[in-house]
């Protein structure tokens, strides 16, 4: 068990009316809140109440799953971001991009903009998008093998991080008297040509307040993982047991320092599916009705759509087929498949209660209880080195977001594990991150170091 007192972290991951897919159904949710802006802005600021880290949003370039199930269709993340930018001070803001199906330049130049309407709080979730539907959207034929996609990926990562560095922080002193607004010599070309880009550069756009926008990933596949450990500053999972997420974070905190990079720069964060009650018997209830809700046909060809088998291999009352596909086999989201396939095989959980335990958090953990209780699950994965903090998904919205920032956070902050307060005012600040050095900035200063060697050298054989 971890000694330190490290601070807990908490981000609130929102869609529409909630986690659970049968949230929309209940008397006192907005079934067309996946729309609705003014929606989002408030709990953006119930989040910010509860001194949240900050806001993320999943998405996908296509249409997300079967639209009987639950609200589909969502509004484009960076452009609902800078709504919610105007409408919150310190809370920070963190939307998902595919490197898949975007292109370098227009995509840094987006978050980069993000950056400087908000004041330094963007963040940008990786994926690289495990859909066929996603890759018809744009052209191809089938989804591009798992190893293209984080190929791609990695060299994305590393011109949009040039980009983003290709004007000098100083590039801009918009001299009045001189008549000079930018120093020229300051904004460099960025030159990149690689297998998958070519982008000369520089970026239209000075450099942003973070200098970087906070780089977030989430995928737990082991090129998943690879690229976390070369990139990422902040991790969302999806484990469910104690044991699993110490393995994971073990693991990813390992490849990390193999990298070369400090461990504690990357923070990793589970998520969790609260369902909240006065006492056990009034949350187990409140879970069971969200349950009952659920379309069992919708959400069985879901679920056989993630199997890659047909419904009607997945009868309601039995187990999960013997003869899946293995984890090799799947193109797609590797590592969320090992998840739902181990889950019903360790549990033996019938198709029917593998739908229901999927129905709140799609294979992240749910826990259902008092407060307490949930806070006290929360600080033991904290002590015991399973998480630096947690991707909190409510199950209804905006209920279950304001009963955890109204019970559960006063609870962590009595015991020293969360902020009282913000004491800074960008993302990066929130998560204890550095600024990044630019890496122009890095060259200047290699190649300065390099000329006064040489003078050095030359000096002594003067001498």
């Amino acid at each position: 068990m971890s000694t330190s007192r490290k601070p807990l972290h908490l981000n609130a991951f929102l869609m529409s009316t909630g986690h659970h897919e049968a949230s929309w159904r209940l008397p006192e949710s907005n079934p067309h809140a996946n729309t609705d802006v003014e929606h989002y802005r408030e709990l953006a600021r119930i989040a910010e109440r509860g001194t949240f880290d900050s806001v993320f949003f999943a998405d996908s370039p296509a249409m997300f799953g079967d639209v009987g199930r639950r609200p589909s269709g969502s509004l484009e993340p960076t452009v609902l971001l800078t709504a919610i930018a105007a409408a919150t001070e310190r809370i920070g803001l963190i939307a998902t991009a595919s490197t898949t199906y975007n292109d370098p330049y227009n995509l840094a130049r987006r978050f980069a903009s993000v950056d400087h309407v908000s004041g330094g709080r963007a963040g940008w979730n990786v994926v690289t998008t495990a859909s066929v539907d996603a890759a018809r959207n744009f052209g191809l034929d089938e989804l591009p093998s798992h190893h293209d996609r984080y190929a791609r990926a990695a060299e994305f990562l590393d011109v949009a991080r040039r980009l983003w560095d290709s004007w000098d922080d100083d590039a801009a002193p918009a001299d009045k008297e001189s008549g000079v607004w930018a120093d020229a010599s300051r904004v460099h070309r960025v030159d990149h040509a690689g297998p998958h880009f070519r982008v000369r550069g520089p970026l239209n756009l000075p450099r942003s307040p973070q200098g970087h926008p906070v780089l977030v990933q989430a995928g737990s596949s082991e090129d998943g993982k690879d690229l976390a450990a070369e990139y990422a500053e902040a991790v969302f999972t999806a484990q469910q047991t104690l044991a699993d997420a110490q393995a994971f974070y073990a693991d990813l905190k390992a490849r990390v320092a193999r990298a070369g990079r400090d461990p504690d720069t990357v923070k990793i964060l589970p998520g969790i599916v609260p369902v909240l009650g006065a006492t056990e018997a009034e949350a187990r209830s409140r879970e069971e009705q969200l349950d009952q809700l659920i379309v069992p046909e919708y959400a069985r060809a879901q679920l056989a759509r993630t199997l890659r088998v047909d419904p009607d291999d997945l009868p309601l009352d039995r187990e999960l087929p013997a003869d899946l596909p293995e984890e090799d086999e799947i193109e797609g989201a590797k590592s969320r498949y090992t998840l739902i396939v181990t889950l019903a095989r360790r549990e033996r959980l019938t198709v029917r209660q593998l739908i229901g335990r999927l129905g709140g958090g799609r294979g992240h953990r749910t826990f259902s209880g008092t407060p307490e209780l949930v806070a006290d699950a929360l600080a033991e994965w904290h002590a015991k080195d399973a998480a630096d903090g947690f991707n909190v998904m409510p199950a209804v919205l905006p209920s279950g977001l304001s009963e955890f920032v109204d019970h559960v956070v006063p609870i962590l902050r009595r015991r020293g594990l969360f902020r009282t307060e913000y004491t800074g005012t960008t993302l990066r600040d929130h998560y204890g991150l550095d600024r990044p050095v630019s890496v122009f900035a890095r060259d200047h200063e290699r190649n300065r170091e390099q000329n006064h060697d040489g003078d050095r050298q030359l000096d002594l054989l003067g001498a």
